[in-house]
C-alpha cells in the first residue's frame, strides 16, 4: 500500500468530516436572504443585476425595486455582505439603473414575507417563494359562488362602465388600497371584494384580513388581503378598476341610490414625541380611506405613517361619486404649508419621515371639507402664521 501524504491524508479524511453547524437565523433574517438570493439568481442568469425600465420584465423590476430597498438598509447590508459574492450591495458594474419606483420597508417584508431561505447561498434553487406559491394557490382554490345572481348586475355594470371610459384599468401597485367594494383583474379575471372581516396584525407586524373575493366566472374565494395583493403585484397583467371619474368632486348629500365611496379622516396622535405632545391639539392625520376609520388604524402603533403609536378618531366626513385619490393630493396640497416635519424610528431601528400629518387646528379642516363641498377650494391654500385659509395668491 503506498504512502499517503499529509495532504491527501487531509483530504480522504475530510469525506468524514462531519459538517460545521451553522448558527440559527429569526424567519426575519431567512426571508431577507431568500429574497437576496432571488437575485442573485437573476444576476448569474443574465449576467447583471436586475434593471428598473418598463423593457424588463416584471419580476426583473420587482427585484430591481427589492435591491435598492436591500442596499439602503443597514440590518440587510451587515446580514447580506458576507454572502454578496457579486458586488450587487454595493453599487459596482453589476449595479442597476437609477430607480423609478419607491419600496418602503414595509411594502419590502410584505413582499419577502413567507420566502424560504436555502441552506447554502451557492444553492440558487429555481422554485417560486413559499408567499407566491400560497397566494397562487389561494386564487386558484376557489369553490361556486352560490349567490352569483346577485353579483352578476355589478360585474355586467363594470364592464360597461369600463368599455365607456367611466372607469380604467391601471397597473396594480403595492400601495393600493384593497377592501370592500375594491374592484381588480388578476389571472385574467375580473374580482370584486365583496366583504372584509375584522383588520388584523399577521406574524410580520402588518394589517391583514380575510376577504370574500367574487370572480366573473361565478367562482369565490375566502383568501387573506395579502395574498391577493400579492398575487396582483405577481401577475404581469394584474390591473386594478378604477372608481367612476364622473360626477362632482364631492357631494355632500347621501341620495337614495349613491354609493359611499370614502371617508376623509382626522386622527389626532397620542405619541409622546416631543413636538407631538406639546402640539396636541393641532397636529392631526388627515386622510382618505374606502375602508372603515376603524380599519384602517388597527395596529397604528406599530406602524410608521400613525408615528408608532395609537390614534384617536377626531371627525370623519363621508365621500359620495369621489376620487379619492385626487381629493387627497388636493386636501394635502391645501395643508403642505403646515406639513409637520419630524423623523421617529420604526420597530427596526430605522429613521421615518411620517406623511399626512399638519399643524393645523380642527376648525380649519372643517372649512376646508365646506369648501371642498362648495367647490371653491382650489382657490385657496393654507397660511399657518394665520392659522387660515387664505387665497392661493396670498398664501404662505
Amino acid at each position: 500500500m503506498s504512502d499517503l501524504n499529509l495532504d491527501e491524508l487531509r483530504e480522504e479524511l475530510g469525506e468524514f468530516a462531519q459538517p460545521e453547524k451553522k448558527s440559527g437565523r429569526t424567519p426575519r433574517e431567512e426571508r431577507i436572504i431568500a429574497g437576496f438570493e432571488e437575485i442573485q439568481r437573476f444576476t448569474e442568469e443574465h449576467g447583471r443585476a436586475p434593471k428598473h425600465g418598463e423593457d424588463g420584465d416584471v419580476f426583473e423590476r420587482l427585484y430591481a425595486v427589492r435591491l435598492d430597498r436591500l442596499r439602503g438598509l443597514e440590518e440587510c447590508r451587515a446580514l447580506l455582505g458576507p454572502l454578496d459574492h457579486q458586488g450587487l450591495l454595493t453599487g459596482g458594474e453589476n449595479a442597476s439603473a437609477s430607480p423609478v419606483e419607491e419600496m418602503n420597508e414595509d411594502e419590502l417584508f410584505a413582499e419577502l414575507e413567507g420566502a424560504a431561505g436555502s441552506a447554502d447561498i451557492t444553492e440558487l434553487r429555481h422554485v417560486r417563494t413559499t408567499a407566491e406559491k400560497r397566494a397562487a394557490e389561494e386564487i386558484a382554490n376557489r369553490e361556486r359562488c352560490e349567490d352569483f345572481d346577485r353579483f352578476r348586475p355589478l360585474f355586467e355594470a363594470i364592464q360597461a362602465e369600463i368599455d365607456s371610459g367611466l372607469r380604467e384599468t391601471r397597473p396594480f401597485e403595492m400601495k393600493a388600497e384593497i377592501g370592500p367594494g375594491a374592484w381588480f383583474i388578476v389571472s385574467g379575471q375580473k374580482a370584486y371584494v365583496a366583504d372584509m372581516e375584522e383588520v388584523f396584525i399577521n406574524a410580520q407586524g402588518k394589517t391583514d384580513a380575510r376577504l370574500r373575493v367574487i370572480f366573473d366566472n361565478g367562482t369565490e374565494s375566502n383568501m387573506l388581503m395579502r395574498s391577493l395583493q400579492r398575487a396582483l403585484h405577481k401577475d404581469e397583467a394584474g390591473r386594478r378598476i378604477t372608481d367612476p371619474v364622473a360626477g362632482p368632486l364631492f357631494s355632500g348629500e347621501h341620495a337614495g341610490d349613491d354609493l359611499a365611496s370614502g371617508t376623509i379622516y382626522v386622527l389626532r396622535s397620542k405619541s409622546d414625541h416631543p413636538t407631538v405632545a406639546a402640539n396636541r391639539d393641532l397636529v392631526h392625520k388627515i386622510g382618505v380611506t374606502n375602508m372603515s376609520v376603524e380599519q384602517r388604524i388597527a395596529g397604528a402603533r406599530l406602524q410608521p405613517t400613525f408615528i408608532m403609536a395609537d390614534v384617536e378618531i377626531v371627525a370623519t366626513y363621508d365621500l359620495f361619486n369621489i376620487n379619492r385619490a385626487k381629493l387627497e393630493r388636493l386636501i394635502h396640497r391645501v395643508f403642505n404649508p403646515a406639513r409637520l416635519d419630524i423623523t421617529i424610528t420604526d420597530r427596526f431601528g430605522n429613521p421615518v419621515v411620517p406623511q399626512e400629518w399638519f399643524l393645523v387646528p380642527l376648525f380649519v379642516i372643517d372649512e376646508a371639507v365646506e369648501r371642498i363641498k362648495d367647490g371653491s377650494i382650489t382657490g385657496f391654500v393654507y397660511d399657518p402664521s394665520k392659522a387660515a385659509l387664505v387665497p392661493s395668491g396670498d398664501g404662505a
